[in-house]
């Protein structure tokens, strides 16, 4: 068997309307010299569609390793060429009548390892936890019409779909996802993941050239339960797949429940065709709990805490107010504060007074320095380097960009509890090591640089001041 475009050259297969070259050049500005040369200029033009291209590489190495780490920076530039193009697709260009034989050699264990792909790798990601019930759900005014919705779609009596659940992070998101997938397994075939386990077994199966069988297994479910969908945001080939298993599920007849941390439109680097799907279906939020909903759960987790370890917890009715009163953000903090009051009366064997639990707490009472959000930092340091934000975030390497955006970066990871990754996310989807990178940069300017050190402290205190104005 031969390939097609085995010996075209590529002024040969270029198209008239697109012309690859343009496309080659801009990243290699983009990207740099190094990167260019090792992988991209290994990309060849074979056709041009209606809506997608068709590229070649010399390996399903190399395709990977394009596909999973420089995709959408391609088809962004080809949009700005073409706008209708939306997707991108690959072929191996040389592929000689031994490699199909050694193919046809593995065959016999690709099967086998297909049997192992599904067992290990997709049930181990499809554990329901059977702690999390609606059973155990507190209601409150902020997550009732979630509840409400899930409730009915369990009951397999719901005419929404898909059902779109969105709200901060801990707000119990996952908790009602957990609880429809256990009340319908056991008459129903469920699939509960993560967007971000999903991507990974999208990759894995490129990989392995088995996406048929990852076809099968997600197409064939009854009920599709994705938690965190914004984690696909920028992947552009997998919304593609996902696109595709939406579509299909709906066409068979599947119910599809998603959750994620904003509203569909909110959603950043995301295909329109699919915030559309979302929006299409019941979409509920899950509000920050108000006092009355927090005081609840605080009752309920320490009348549990106090069935699990008899005569043993002691906490005041004061301190339980206080608790519900100061932990506002989300309700997994509000459990986790408990927890950690709890610990503390059966470690000293007494009750915390307050200013004990201040002392146990005090991190996630709201202090001021906890208040620091990435925005304020980042308006504040393009206010300082006398630049736009839009300047900052965008992906030019200028010096007098590139510091302020070492500087901007330096400062989030010390004055706020974000991780590399959300840091990443809020800086225009850098990656982390980008991150790490700048952050080690501006520690090593501060070593031998007074005039760096100066500026960062500088900023720091305009950053605590703004902060506590904005409080007031």
């Amino acid at each position: 068997m031969k390939s097609t475009f085995k010996n075209k050259n590529l002024s040969d297969l270029r198209s008239a309307n697109l012309d690859w070259s343009l496309i080659q050049s801009e990243m290699k500005i983009k990207l740099g010299t190094d990167i260019y040369e090792s992988w991209l200029k290994k990309i060849n033009f074979v056709e041009e569609f209606n809506n997608y291209i068709l590229l070649s590489v010399p390996t399903r190495f190399i395709r990977d390793w394009i596909t999973s780490r420089y995709l959408d920076q391609i088809l962004k530039s080809v949009q700005n060429y073409k706008k209708e193009i939306i997707r991108i697709e690959f072929k191996i260009a040389k592929q000689t009548i031994e490699n199909y034989q050694n193919e046809d050699q593995l065959k016999p264990l690709n099967n086998k390892e297909n049997i192992s792909f599904i067992k290990d790798s997709y049930l181990q990601y499809n554990r329901i936890d059977p702690n999390k019930r609606f059973e155990n759900f507190i209601t409150g005014s902020s997550n009732k019409l979630a509840y409400e919705a899930s409730l009915k779609v369990s009951e397999n009596t719901s005419n929404f779909n898909p059902l779109y659940i969105y709200g901060g992070v801990g707000m119990g998101k996952t908790h009602l996802l957990n609880s429809i997938g256990f009340e319908l397994k056991k008459n129903n075939k469920v699939m509960f993941i993560s967007a971000e386990r999903f991507m990974y077994q999208f990759v894995k199966s490129i990989k392995s050239n088995d996406m048929v069988k990852f076809k099968e297994y997600f197409r064939n479910t009854d009920f599709l339960l994705i938690d965190d969908i914004q984690f696909m945001n920028g992947k552009e080939a997998m919304q593609e797949e996902f696109f595709h298993t939406f579509n299909a599920l709906l066409d068979k007849g599947s119910q599809i429940i998603v959750s994620a941390d904003r509203a569909p439109n909110k959603l950043s680097r995301i295909q329109e065709r699919i915030k559309s799907r979302f929006s299409g279906g019941l979409v509920v939020d899950i509000e920050k709990p108000d006092y009355e909903l927090r005081k609840k759960i605080v009752e309920k987790k320490i009348e549990e805490l106090n069935n699990l370890y008899p005569d043993q917890i002691k906490i005041s009715q004061d301190i339980q107010d206080f608790v519900s009163t100061e932990i506002t953000a989300s309700i997994r903090e509000l459990v986790g504060a408990i927890n950690r009051t709890v610990s503390f009366s059966r470690i000293y064997n007494k009750m915390p007074n307050l200013a004990e639990t201040k002392v146990v707490l005090k991190d996630l009472i709201n202090l001021a320095e906890n208040k620091v959000t990435i925005d304020l930092i980042q308006t504040l340091v393009c206010k300082f380097f006398k630049i736009s934000k839009n300047e900052m975030l965008s992906s030019r390497r200028s010096r007098y960009l590139v510091r302020p955006r070492q500087t901007a970066i330096y400062l989030t990871k010390i004055l706020t509890s974000k991780s590399l990754p959300e840091i990443g996310r809020e800086f225009s989807n850098r990656d982390h090591t980008t991150i790490i990178h700048s952050v080690k940069t501006i520690e090593k300017l501060k070593e031998k640089d007074p005039e760096m050190v100066e500026n960062i402290n500088k900023l720091k205190k305009q950053i605590q001041y703004n902060n506590k104005e904005n409080e007031i």
